[in-house]
């Protein structure tokens, strides 16, 4: 986010951070309503596809508030926040529609089995359109995940949050556009707010301990990569890891070939480090081809995970590869200090794309 300090590229905020920018950037509060009346809710028009509703229009959704929430389903912060958003869906409808917006960051975010697939696993039962050309992303002028915006019953943009956090503000926002349309008990500052319970990826961060950024690992938006040599473009070729890995730095051992998005093993085995300070290590990766299997191990400063393992791993470390997704694989107890981690393919055509941390 720009003026913001940030880690990684999907508003991947600490409450302070996020106060701080949203203050810079006039997202605070419910500033009057924007002009362009209906023009964010006729880009649903333009939506791929829509998953579980029928296609939701302008005149459907005009008379009242509505919650729109930008996401793709590897981001780990929009995970993070999707407690309180079914939460809202459920408490406030009918007189509130809460939309979901899936705007790719992969390209195999765009497969429509993939993201199906992913919404039931999170049992997200709310209406999601799929915005695989960007169209709706474009008419907020958005460029966030996860990005929360609310307009009233006129199509007006009234609130806007980015990133995780400030649930209870937006929560009071929600009350206060249900409030101005008339709906009945929505009223009143002194009004509850919901209460959530967080599970496996959807737990909170650890925002005191988290002192490791989003890593990328294809070559297009690739940082922080300590193998000799550096990257190389679209070429197979066998890297080596250093005897020294500092904070934030990581590299490759093997026969990889760095693409624009993902980085890809050629012959087992081969392996991934990084050195990093966080609880949760999360590491987005996928299989070969639909139907591929990668069977994988991780260790943490040389050892199996044991009670730190991830929920995609055994106590040993091993776990497989078999769909294109965020895979968890270390949430540690304590104490929370730089570690290392491994990660060694034990088969071939793995494609990784990005770790992120919690």
């Amino acid at each position: 986010m720009p003026g913001t300090r940030a880690f990684g590229r999907r508003a991947f905020l600490s409450s302070a951070a996020m106060t701080l920018a949203a203050a810079e950037f006039g997202v605070l509060g419910l500033p009057a309503a924007t002009e362009g009346g209906s023009r964010q809710l006729t880009a649903f028009d333009r939506a791929t596809a829509w998953l579980n509703s029928p296609p939701l229009s302008t005149t459907s959704l005009l008379g009242k508030p509505v919650l729109v929430q930008f996401g793709t389903y590897t981001c780990i912060n929009w995970l993070r926040t999707l407690p309180y958003v079914r939460a809202w869906h459920q408490q406030y409808m009918p007189g509130l529609a809460v939309i979901g917006v899936h705007t790719p960051e992969f390209a195999f975010e765009k497969d429509l089995d993939n993201v199906r697939r992913a919404l039931q696993h999170m049992d997200i039962g709310l209406p999601i359109a799929l915005d695989n050309d960007y169209a709706i992303w474009r008419a907020f002028d958005n460029h966030y995940w996860p990005a929360l915006y609310l307009l009233d019953a006129g199509g007006r943009v009234r609130y806007r949050h980015f990133g995780e956090g400030e649930y209870e503000r937006s929560e009071k926002a929600i009350q206060r556009l249900l409030t101005d349309a008339g709906a009945t008990g929505a009223a009143g500052d002194d009004r509850g707010v919901v209460s959530v319970t967080a599970t496996g990826f959807e737990l909170p961060a650890d925002w005191q301990s988290l002192k490791s950024p989003e890593m990328y690992l294809g070559h297009d938006r690739s940082e922080g990569l300590a193998s000799p040599g550096g990257a190389s473009l679209a070429q197979r070729r066998t890297y080596k890891i250093p005897a020294r890995l500092d904070l934030n730095r990581w590299a490759l051992e093997g026969e990889w070939t760095m693409e624009r998005q993902p980085t890809v093993l050629g012959s087992a085995p081969g392996r991934i480090v990084c050195r990093f300070h966080a609880r949760d290590v999360h590491l987005v990766m996928g299989p070969p081809r639909r139907d591929g299997r990668v069977r994988f191990r991780v260790s943490v400063d040389g050892q199996p995970p044991g009670a730190a393992r991830g929920v995609d791993v055994d106590d040993r470390g091993a776990g497989t590869v078999v769909e294109q997704r965020l895979y968890q694989l270390v949430r540690q107890p304590g104490p929370i200090v730089a570690r290392t981690f491994e990660i060694e393919f034990l088969d071939g055509g793995v494609e990784t794309f990005a770790f992120t941390f919690g």
